[in-house]
């Protein structure tokens, strides 16, 4: 079976696919005789991750597909793989070339999860800087030097960042926090993935009505919550589910105004996010200071700037108690970037030792106001 799946991926590669994204790929090991995952006392469902990810002979299979089909081709290759810890990612993704390029992994997209732990992911509340500030850096330095990182806000499984760790209550916030957040994860090492409308700063579709969700994970948490275990109220559930579908990454892309968003003349699959005919496409080209154009210069520096590649990262000495800014270097032998940003919609004052020379290379402000910093400003130093 695994000569026939590596029969398949060659042919694709000869077609000239220049990659595979690996579906939870850390999972196909199992142990030995199939037995049946735990269920724990009060849990509806067991729970199968602590039996099949990471399995016994997860190396050993990567290994030998990496010799079959990765090492014949020029091709990028990242796996999908929860529950896995910095330990283990840098043997999935370890410089030497022997298994995968690099991993997604979920530390960062738990965080929000319901302190209740029978509730889950379903919860509205907002992942403190400091949670989030943490695993990145942890992620940034253990990996540093022996694998490498994959660099993700959005997925099709993931509810949209600028209404998740961003603010897109206004116009204005929506588009600072999303430019904030676009510089919080580009100025990292690794290689970001941009998951489409994340580009324009498409938000959550906040859907009224359980009729208006397609995803039966979903739908059934509905039901599971309010209707059977009546752990939640109907409208605190949907309160939910508008905050954490993953309806949220599928509703159709907004290219323009027109009806359907110019994404169909037919009926999508899933229902149209109400704010497309505010944020789409066609508007985001015509608006010169949009998210467009600044995911655009992010990506230009990336790749004239070598020590975004390559640089260490550090976080400024006692930022790791700051709760409302997050700022960190990045520094080769040649060069100093100072990334600071607010997460908050707060003016700020803060200070950094910003050399006199130093030429300010990327803000989601069209000035520089030194120590004040105002609402999900962001900007980044060259020194």
């Amino acid at each position: 079976m695994r000569h026939s799946v590596f029969d398949m991926m060659n042919w694709w590669a000869d077609k000239g696919v220049d990659g595979f994204r690996m579906d939870v790929i850390n999972y196909i090991s199992k142990p030995e005789g199939l037995p049946d995952a735990l269920k724990q006392k009060d849990e509806l469902y067991a729970n199968p991750e602590p039996l099949v990810a990471n399995g016994h002979r997860i190396h050993e299979f990567l290994q030998e597909m990496n010799k079959n089909v990765m090492s014949k081709h020029k091709m990028v290759t990242v796996g999908e793989a929860p529950a896995v810890t910095t330990d283990e990612a840098k043997r999935y993704s370890n410089l030497s070339g022997k298994e995968l390029d690099m991993v997604f992994q979920f530390e960062h997209m738990g965080l929000d999860g319901n302190k209740n732990p029978a509730l889950g992911r379903w919860s509205d509340r907002k992942v403190a800087l400091s949670d989030l500030r943490d695993n990145l850096t942890k992620w940034q330095k253990s990996l540093y030097g022996e694998a490498w990182n994959s660099l993700y806000w959005n997925n099709h499984d993931q509810p949209r960042v600028v209404s998740r760790f961003g603010n897109d209550t206004t116009e204005e916030y929506r588009v600072l926090s999303a430019k904030m957040l676009a510089t919080m994860l580009h100025f990292q090492q690794g290689t970001p993935f941009v998951f489409e409308g994340e580009e324009i700063g498409m938000t959550n579709a906040y859907f009224k009505n359980l009729s208006d969700y397609v995803d039966l994970d979903s739908i059934n948490s509905y039901h599971q919550l309010v209707d059977e275990q009546h752990l939640l109220d109907g409208p605190t559930m949907l309160k939910y589910m508008g905050m954490h579908s993953r309806d949220n990454a599928r509703t159709p892309m907004q290219w323009d105004a027109t009806e359907n968003a110019g994404f169909s003349t037919g009926k999508p699959w899933e229902n149209m996010n109400s704010r497309y005919k505010e944020i789409n496409v066609e508007q985001a080209l015509k608006d010169p200071n949009s998210i467009f154009y600044y995911y655009q210069e992010l990506i230009k520096l990336r790749h004239t700037m070598p020590v975004i590649t390559d640089g260490k990262y550090e976080l400024v000495e006692g930022n790791d108690k700051d709760p409302e800014v997050y700022a960190y270097t990045r520094k080769d032998k040649d060069t100093t970037l100072l990334v600071v940003l607010n997460y908050t919609d707060k003016n700020l004052n803060r200070s950094y030792e910003v050399p006199a020379s130093a030429k300010l290379l990327i803000s989601n402000y069209s000035d520089d106001l030194g120590d004040e910093i105002r609402p999900y400003e962001a900007k980044v130093y060259q020194f």
